[in-house]
């Protein structure tokens, strides 16, 4: 079932939030006939193109929220000075909402009218917060840095990369191609109360069931820092693996906390639950030695074609600034959204009505980077696939890839729902 918690957001801000209950318009919006004989709307005039960017500068993702934008801004910067993209220049306005639920709603809120829609909104549970309102009134598309079964199925809001239960099925099923893990074992899922970690448990219990395992869970909250405690029990509850499903700052706690208490098995993630900052921390090694990573791109240190050129790029434009995966994900989230205004363009259609229809007209994408995207069914992930990475110092970006992408043969049967 959808999560549905708009209502709950709305009354947490006190109703001072416009929007909630009606849709403002913008006061630049098109009229309908722009330059070239083409239609534009919210966020578009004969001059500009404006996105928006609703981030995490501060909070649990802090790290990937700021190489996210800074790749999406340098895709900007990019796209401009190779001339913009139907005759009009993009601006991207960002807004911080350091993973509080009402900041991110207030951002929403505040960019909707203005912006022709959003090429980054981390968080499942402040996507979900508002979805009800994407849908049924506002419209624009928004790309996410989020990966919730629950936001598949929406015309105008499109996860790009597998579902967290579908990578977390990927992630199992490498622990027992590995032979890590076999029939009648108990594995550990630690993961976040809410949207992102109960989706992701979703897809353990469902790998659980079909190789004959046992799911012993612990539900932490965002602010829980500290594993002292999940380590303990997952110690004694015997399990032979652990898949960890929440921030960098908890997988970093809890891999070192296995380390230092002999808890010794290994841990995989989903795509955000690692920082390569971790490894400068004393967890770094414990990280290194059996922790693994699933996401559905390759890495930002991989010789790979897209990944090289990337990095090589973002490096001269942030000289001061570590690689991440944070990069690859902002920017092909951006450069997803330019094809499709590339193609709504040709088809003089620049209104979120025709950058929703150019989307469902990409039917690969990303290759580059590793999985091949099709965004023609809004029912589907865009991929199946994920590529299994495991830290490493040695590797920029401190990731290097021990399995390409592939999808198990129980990612493949899941029903994502």
């Amino acid at each position: 079932m959808k999560l549905r918690v708009l209502g709950a957001v709305c009354a947490a801000l006190a109703l001072t939030l416009v929007g909630c209950s009606e849709k403002a318009k913008s006061s630049d919006a098109g009229d309908g006939g722009g330059k070239g004989g083409v239609k534009t709307g919210e966020g578009v005039t004969d001059s500009v193109i404006r996105l928006g960017a609703l981030t995490d500068m501060t909070g649990v993702y802090a790290s990937l929220g700021k190489s996210v934008t800074q790749a999406q801004q340098l895709w900007v910067k990019q796209t401009n000075a190779a001339g913009g993209i139907c005759d009009r220049k993009i601006e991207l306005t960002v807004r911080d909402h350091g993973y509080d639920p009402q900041k991110a709603v207030a951002g929403y809120t505040e960019l909707e009218p203005k912006v022709l829609g959003f090429v980054q909104f981390i968080g499942s549970p402040f996507v979900a917060a508002v979805e009800q309102r994407i849908d049924g009134q506002d419209k624009g598309l928004v790309l996410p840095q989020a990966w919730s079964a629950n936001l598949v199925g929406s015309k105008y809001i499109r996860v790009i990369g597998a579902t967290y239960d579908v990578e977390t099925i990927n992630a199992i099923d490498y622990l027992l191609a590995e032979k890590r893990i076999a029939k009648g074992d108990r594995i550990g899922h630690v993961y976040f109360e809410g949207d992102y970690g109960e989706n992701a448990l979703a897809g353990s219990k469902y790998a659980a069931k079909q190789a004959g395992l046992t799911v012993v869970e612990q539900k932490i909250k965002p602010t829980d820092n500290d594993m002292t405690a999940q380590v303990s029990a997952l110690k004694q509850a015997g399990v032979k693996a652990v898949v960890v499903s929440a921030g960098p700052r908890q997988a970093a706690s809890l891999v070192g906390v296995a380390a230092a208490t002999g808890l010794k098995v290994p841990v995989i993630g989903n795509n955000s639950a690692y920082a390569p900052q971790l490894l400068a921390t004393q967890a770094g090694p414990a990280l290194m030695k059996d922790y693994y990573v699933a996401a559905s791109t390759l890495p930002i240190g991989d010789p790979g074609a897209g990944p090289a050129k990337l990095s090589k790029e973002y490096a001269a434009a942030y000289p001061k600034d570590g690689l991440d995966n944070g990069v690859i994900a902002g920017y092909t989230a951006a450069d997803l959204y330019g094809d499709a205004l590339k193609k709504a363009c040709a088809a003089k259609d620049l209104t979120r009505e025709g950058i929703d229809k150019a989307l469902l007209t990409i039917t690969d994408f990303g290759g580059d980077f590793g999985v091949s995207h099709d965004f023609s069914d809004p029912a589907a992930p865009s991929t199946r696939e994920s590529v299994i990475m495991k830290p490493d110092d040695g590797t920029p970006g401190g990731l290097k890839v021990v399995r390409p992408a592939q999808a198990a043969a129980a990612a493949e049967s899941f029903t994502v729902k």
